[in-house]
């Protein structure tokens, strides 16, 4: 669908119930572009899969409208919404055909025969199955059937598509190539994708913006280069990718910096969310942004470190070292040529820039 300024979906001041009690859904409010790859990322119990639920029609909101091409979808049922869903038991009839599987959702909109068989292949074509629509569900693999799924949901050609959790069953290597597969049929077709996972790498590796649930609120709202980046609170920065968290408390703050005192150690970091002068904050600090024995005065931040554990990890090292009285504290160190050798015991230094250790609640 061509993008226009008007939202393509839209969740307006949406709560949800189911014991009148406990909202699994707070105050949502979302607007999500024709055409975009939007990921709703969060621990399970966060209210991403209910909100999926309420777009795709199989829960209703208790409070609020969820709206499609400006539309309110409150009261149309799931059938009527003409909205693609994929699942992560693939939900495949077992006694058809895959060809039969994906012709189902054609014949329930009266299509004619001679286009159900021509869309029907095209869909194959496009999971690179073209020559297996004459087989079962059960004489595919996982991931054939994974893609069976996906083609079944885009065969009708709707400008939505539903994902819920859909590499869930797929091992690893099989998940990241499948990661790419929908990645690809989306910038090839242009439609508007909504999905589920709690899998953050799927996240960053798919989305155009991903949105970061927790305790029933969008917790960030931003592309996967922001969300890593720039972390706005704990949470965000604890949920996306490795993240060295140092407790401590703020003593002078102007804006833009701030000096926090962690045990006897005073770190310079940006000032991004934090309650002000006294208050608690955590440090976020990822760990391949930490430099291994940099030069005198070339960091605000440098502390001396021991190491206690090395994992060689192919690309890179993961060296987990106490300092700043953290036992936990990780660096990542590229794994080059010229990469003089740790051992265990020694003694180091560590060091950081300001821009990339940001104050956070605490």
């Amino acid at each position: 669908m061509a993008e226009t300024d008007t939202p393509f979906v839209q969740f307006i001041e949406v709560q949800k119930t189911y014991d009148g009690e406990l909202l699994v859904v707070k105050d949502l409010n979302l607007d999500i572009k024709a055409g975009e790859f939007l990921t709703m990322l969060g621990p399970s119990g966060s209210g991403k899969t209910t909100c999926l639920m309420m777009l795709a029609g199989f829960e209703t909101p208790t409070e609020g409208k969820v709206m499609l091409g400006g539309k309110e979808l409150n009261n149309v049922p799931p059938h009527k919404r003409g909205i693609g869903m994929v699942f992560q038991n693939y939900a495949l009839f077992p006694h058809m055909t895959v060809a039969e599987n994906l012709a189902f959702p054609l014949e329930v909109r009266k299509m004619g025969k001679s286009d159900i068989t021509a869309k029907v292949q095209r869909a194959l074509d496009m999971v690179e199955l073209g020559a297996f629509g004459a087989r079962r569900p059960a004489q595919l693999s996982g991931g054939q059937q994974q893609r069976v799924a996906l083609a079944r949901a885009l065969v009708f050609e709707p400008d939505l598509v539903l994902m819920d959790e859909p590499l869930g069953a797929l091992d690893k290597n099989l998940r990241e190539q499948m990661q790419y597969e929908i990645k690809h049929i989306h910038e090839n077709f242009g439609m508007t994708v909504v999905y589920v996972t709690h899998d953050q790498t799927e996240a960053l590796t798919m989305s155009d913006r991903i949105a970061v649930f927790n305790d029933g609120k969008i917790q960030q709202l931003a592309a996967p280069s922001v969300l890593y980046e720039k972390p706005e609170n704990a949470f965000v920065a604890q949920f996306i990718g490795e993240n060295n968290r140092l407790r401590g408390t703020v003593m002078d703050d102007d804006g833009t910096a701030c000096t926090v005192k962690v045990e006897d150690f005073t770190i310079k970091a940006l000032s991004v969310n934090h309650n002000g002068v006294g208050s608690g904050s955590t440090l976020s600090l990822r760990p391949e942004r930490v430099t291994l024995n940099p030069d005198a005065g070339s960091l605000p931040n440098i502390f001396d470190a021991t190491v206690e554990e090395l994992i060689y990890l192919g690309d890179h090292i993961r060296a987990r070292v106490s300092c700043c009285g953290d036992d936990e504290f990780i660096v990542k160190i590229p794994n080059a040529h010229d990469q003089s050798a740790l051992d265990k015991g020694e003694k180091v230094l560590v060091g950081w820039s300001m821009e990339d250790c940001r104050a956070l609640d605490a």
